[in-house]
C-alpha cells in the first residue's frame, strides 16, 4: 500500500524556499578537498559532508522542511514514516524540535546503531519484515491511526529539502562540472537535478548505486520504473526501490546512473578513510565508488559527490574505529 499520494512535483521555488527555512535552523556543512583524494582519483574532488549534520545525514535536511511545512500549515499532528535508519533518525530530531512524535517503521535487518540513533532521538521503533511492503503496509497502518505520513524520499517537502545540497555546493562552487549522489529512493538525486537543471544547467548530476540495488538503473535503461526489487547490498541506505515521482523527475535530468560492486563500496570507505580519516557510510562510498570504476566522464573536471552520511556499523567494519 502506498501511503504517499499522487503530487506535483517540486519546483526551483520550493527548493530555494526550503533553503530559507533551513539556514534558519541548521548549521552549514562544510565542502571539503583533500589532495591526496584528486590523485586518487584523477579529478578535482569536493566532498560535501553531510555526514556532519547532528543527525549524521542529509536526510535531516528533508525531514526538517517537512516538518516546519506542517508547523506553517496549523497542522501539530504526530508523524510517522518508514526507513532503513537515517530518514528515521532525522524525523525524530525533528519532530522533538517541534514538540511532536515520530514513530518509525524499520526493517528487522537494520544496522542496530540507526535503530538506537531513532530512539535516542526520541523516536518510536517498529521493526518489520525487509522488504518494500513491509515497511509500507507498517506505515499504512500508523496513519490509519491518525499519524501523518512523512515518507523518506518520495514526498514534495523531503525533495526540495534534499536539494539544498546542491543549492549549498554551487554556491560555493559555481563552476562545478559535475555532482554525483548515491541513489537509494531517490529524494536525494531528484531534488539536486531540480536545483542544477534550473541554476547551473551546465553541470551534469550522476546518481550512483550498487549493483545489488540497481533498480533505478534498471528503470532509468527500460524507460520505466522498476517497482520490485530484492536489494542485497552493504549500503543499507540504499536499499530502497526508486520513487515514482521521484524516477520522473531524475529520468528527465540525470546524465546517468554509475553502478558499482561491493568490494568497489568497501575500497571506497578505506580510500576516504585513509585519506581524510572520515568513517563514511556504504551509502555514501557509492560516489567515490564510482568515480573510480568509471573515470572517463570526470577526468580533469571539478567534480561534488555528497557524503551522505557517517552512520556506519564498526562491527562490519572495525577498521574505522577511532576515525573522526
Amino acid at each position: 500500500m502506498n501511503t504517499t499520494p499522487a503530487f506535483a512535483p517540486p519546483t526551483i521555488d520550493d527548493v530555494l524556499t526550503a533553503q530559507r527555512r533551513l539556514r534558519a535552523v541548521l548549521p552549514a556543512t562544510p565542502l571539503l578537498r583533500e589532495p591526496a583524494l584528486d590523485t586518487a582519483l584523477g579529478c578535482t574532488l569536493f566532498l560535501k559532508c553531510e555526514n556532519r549534520q547532528e543527525s549524521g545525514a542529509f536526510k535531516l535536511r528533508g525531514a526538517t522542511n517537512a516538518i516546519a511545512r506542517l508547523r506553517e500549515a496549523g497542522i501539530a499532528t504526530d508523524v510517522a514514516t518508514h526507513s532503513s535508519g537515517n530518514h528515521g533518525a532525522a524525523l525524530a530530531l525533528a519532530a522533538r524540535r517541534d514538540g511532536r512524535r515520530a514513530v518509525v517503521v524499520m526493517p528487522e535487518n537494520c544496522v542496530p546503531a540507526k535503530i538506537e540513533a531513532v530512539r535516542s532521538f526520541g523516536g518510536e521503533v517498529i521493526l518489520c519484515e525487509a522488504n518494500q511492503q513491509a515497511r509500507e503496509q507498517g506505515l499504512a497502518e500508523l496513519v490509519a491511526q491518525g499519524l501523518v505520513p512523512v515518507p523518506p524520499y518520495e514526498h514534495p517537502d523531503i525533495i526540495a529539502g534534499q536539494g539544498t545540497v546542491a543549492l549549498d555546493i554551487i554556491e560555493a562552487e559555481p563552476d562545478l562540472d559535475a555532482l554525483v549522489t548515491p541513489l537509494g529512493g531517490g529524494g536525494l538525486l531528484a531534488g539536486c537535478v531540480i536545483a542544477l537543471a534550473a541554476l547551473s544547467p551546465a553541470t551534469r548530476v550522476f546518481g550512483a548505486e550498487p549493483e545489488g540495488a540497481a533498480d533505478g538503473h534498471a528503470s532509468l535503461r527500460d524507460g520505466k520504473r522498476v517497482s520490485h526489487w530484492q536489494p542485497e547490498t552493504v549500503a543499507d541506505g540504499l536499499r530502497a526501490v526508486i520513487g515514482g515521482v521521484n524516477f520522473d523527475i531524475i529520468r528527465a535530468h540525470v546524465a546517468g546512473i554509475l553502478l558499482v560492486s561491493e568490494a568497489e563500496i568497501v575500497e571506497a570507505m578505506q580510500l576516504v578513510f585513509s585519506t581524510t580519516g572520515m568513517a563514511i557510510e556504504p551509502s555514501s562510498a557509492v560516489t567515490v565508488a564510482a568515480l573510480r570504476r568509471h573515470p572517463r566522464p570526470f577526468a580533469g573536471k571539478r567534480v561534488a559527490v555528497v557524503i551522505t552520511g557517517g552512520n556506519v556499523d564498526l562491527q562490519l567494519f572495525p577498521w574505522l574505529a577511532g576515525a573522526q
